[in-house]
C-alpha cells in the first residue's frame, strides 16, 4: 500500500494529465459530431483489423483438424465413386435396369485416423511411423490410405505407435487393377523415384493405354476395391517377356504425407478363420 501511495505521489502530475486528457477527449467527441464520427470510424477500423487477425489465427490453428477431416472424407468419396462406377457399368451392360442400391459403400470397413510422425524416402526399405498403435485397435496387415491414394500396409505394431511398409518399399506387393477392366497385377517398387512404381503381370492382350487409372483390386482383405493408386505413364514389356509392365505415377506424395487413415476390415477375422480351417483340412 505504501509503495502504491509513493508511486502516486511521485507521478501524480502525469496521472492527472492523463485523466484530464481522457475527460477532454470524451467531451470533444460527445459534443462535436464530426470528431465523434472520425473517432467511431477509426475505432471500428482498428477493431475490424484486430478481429480479422484473430480469425486468421484461429483458422490456421484449426487447419490440422480440417485437413484430417478432408482426408477421411476423400477416402470415403473414392470408395463411393468406385462403387457407383461399377454399378453404372453393370447397368449399361445388363438388359434390365440395375436395382442394386449403394446404401453403404464402405460396409465392412472402418477408418482409424492417424498422423505420420516419421518416414523415410531414400532407402530401399522405406518405412512410415504413425501415432496409433494396438491400444487404438491397429493390427498388422491393415491397409493405410491418405488423401492422394493408398499409402501401404501396417507391418509392426506397438502400444501407441505402428510401423507401416509403404508402397515405396522394395518388399511391398499390393494387388491392383486397371480401372474399367478386370485385369489385375501387383504393384511393386524397385527403388529410385518415390513418385513412381510398377504394376506387373498385366497380360499383353489387356487393353491398357497411357493415362488409365490404377486402383486397388479388392482381391485381398487389406484394401477395399476402387481406392486410387495412380495413373499409367508408360507401357512396356515385363522382364519375363510374357506380360506387360505399367509405369504408375503414384497418387500419394510421400514427401508431404501427414494425415492418413488405417483401414480396419471388420470381416477379416471371419475370412482369416476360414483360411485357417482350409489349411488344417489339408485340401
Amino acid at each position: 500500500m505504501d509503495t502504491l501511495l509513493d508511486f502516486i505521489k511521485k507521478y501524480y502530475y502525469w496521472l492527472l494529465f492523463i485523466i484530464l486528457e481522457v475527460i477532454s477527449m470524451i467531451i470533444l467527441f460527445q459534443n462535436n459530431s464530426y470528431q465523434g464520427s472520425v473517432w467511431f470510424t477509426s475505432a471500428n477500423t482498428v477493431a475490424g483489423t484486430i478481429n480479422g487477425w484473430y480469425t486468421e489465427v484461429i483458422s490456421y490453428i484449426q487447419l490440422k483438424d480440417v485437413n484430417k477431416q478432408l482426408t477421411s472424407e476423400n477416402i470415403y468419396l473414392q470408395k463411393q465413386v468406385a462403387d457407383l462406377r461399377r454399378a453404372l457399368d453393370e447397368t449399361l451392360t445388363e438388359t434390365t435396369p440395375n436395382d442394386k442400391v449403394i446404401a453403404d459403400s464402405l460396409k465392412g470397413f472402418k477408418l482409424i485416423p492417424a498422423s505420420v510422425v516419421s518416414n523415410s524416402l531414400y532407402k530401399e526399405n522405406n518405412y512410415i511411423i504413425i501415432d496409433k498403435g494396438e491400444v487404438d485397435g491397429i493390427k498388422t496387415d491393415m491397409g493405410v490410405v491418405g488423401g492422394g491414394g493408398i499409402v501401404g500396409i501396417v507391418y509392426l505394431t506397438g502400444p501407441h505407435y505402428s510401423l507401416v511398409m509403404p508402397t515405396i518399399n522394395i518388399n511391398s506387393n499390393i494387388s491392383c487393377r486397371v480401372r474399367h477392366s478386370n485385369y489385375f497385377g501387383y504393384l511393386q517398387w524397385s527403388g529410385g523415384s518415390v513418385n513412381h512404381a510398377f504394376l506387373n503381370d498385366i497380360p499383353h492382350y489387356a487393353h491398357v493405354k497411357i493415362g488409365d487409372y490404377v486402383e486397388t483390386s479388392g482381391y485381398s482383405s487389406v484394401f477395399p476395391s476402387g481406392l486410387f493408386v495412380g495413373k499409367v505413364t508408360k507401357i512396356s514389356n515385363a522382364p519375363d517377356g510374357i506380360s506387360l509392365q505399367l509405369n504408375v505415377n503414384l497418387g500419394t506424395d510421400f514427401s508431404r504425407l501427414k494425415d492418413v487413415n488405417v483401414i480396419y476390415n471388420t470381416c477379416k477375422p471371419e475370412t482369416d478363420t476360414l483360411r485357417v480351417r482350409f489349411n488344417r483340412a489339408g485340401l
